[in-house]
């Protein structure tokens, strides 16, 4: 119900809601913007939006838009926006607004055009249903983009980070890596220090950089946040949908 994106990028799904998604995939959309890449940032759908008086404004896709510098306006980087914050499909038929994939179809297509990399957000984790039949795993297989997972540093991230994996890849979807996100750097313990070796062993994903938990103020990302999604050549992931 998608077209492939037709430009390099990448998917950045999560394993669970508030696992920091949108920080992360803004961290990656500012990597691109700084080396001269003119990149769109887009997501798709939104719950738990803001009522202004120009409409249902998704602060994600504000975030996402300033870390970019995008061009592009707000209803294209988020073209389905509901304001209960609850799963897609269940925000959807409380609001008797059904998923429009054709304005997600042309938002997406419409916004590659002069663009040399796509980022695109997921929500919430990989199983959340989007509609009466869809969820983030068939969003992700129509893409074609290499998927990110961010996941948290501590107990259970194990069987969370494989499972989603799991998921993606029995779905036809390609994981480039993990991104271990809110990792307390200072004050590490045995499981935190651990869980990465553990998911590269398990998962035979790399795990490409641990991010520190350090506070998001708005349409800003901290400078030691940027600094550990800086040490990555994301690029050489992105690159990966124009080799298939």
């Amino acid at each position: 119900m998608i077209n492939p994106v037709p430009i390099p990028g990448l998917f950045i799904t999560g394993t669970d809601t508030g696992v920091g998604k949108t920080v992360i995939a803004g961290a990656i959309a500012q990597w691109f913007a700084r080396r001269g890449a003119q990149v769109a940032v887009c997501k798709p759908i939104a719950t738990g939006c803001a009522r202004r008086r120009e409409g249902l404004v998704s602060e994600d896709a504000e975030f996402l838009a300033s870390c970019a510098d995008s061009r592009h306006a707000l209803d294209m980087i988020c073209p389905q926006r509901y304001v209960e914050p609850l799963a897609p499909a269940v925000a959807a038929e409380r609001a008797g607004e059904p998923v429009d994939w054709r304005l997600i179809d042309r938002s997406i297509q419409q916004m590659c055009i002069g663009s040399t990399a796509m980022i695109v957000e997921g929500v919430g984790g990989v199983a959340v249903p989007l509609d009466e039949q869809i969820t983030v795993l068939h969003l992700a297989g129509w893409l074609r983009l290499p998927a990110i997972v961010v996941a948290r540093p501590g107990l259970g991230t194990i069987n969370h980070t494989l499972l989603t994996v799991a998921a993606l890849r029995a779905a036809g979807v390609e994981v480039a890596g993990v991104v271990l996100n809110r990792y307390p750097a200072e004050n590490a313990g045995v499981v935190e220090e651990t869980n990465a070796d553990a998911i590269e062993k398990w998962s035979g994903v790399p795990v490409l950089c641990l991010v520190p938990d350090e506070p998001v103020h708005r349409a800003s990302i901290p400078v030691e946040v940027a600094a550990a999604v800086d040490a990555v050549d994301w690029s050489r992931f992105a690159a990966r949908r124009m080799m298939r």
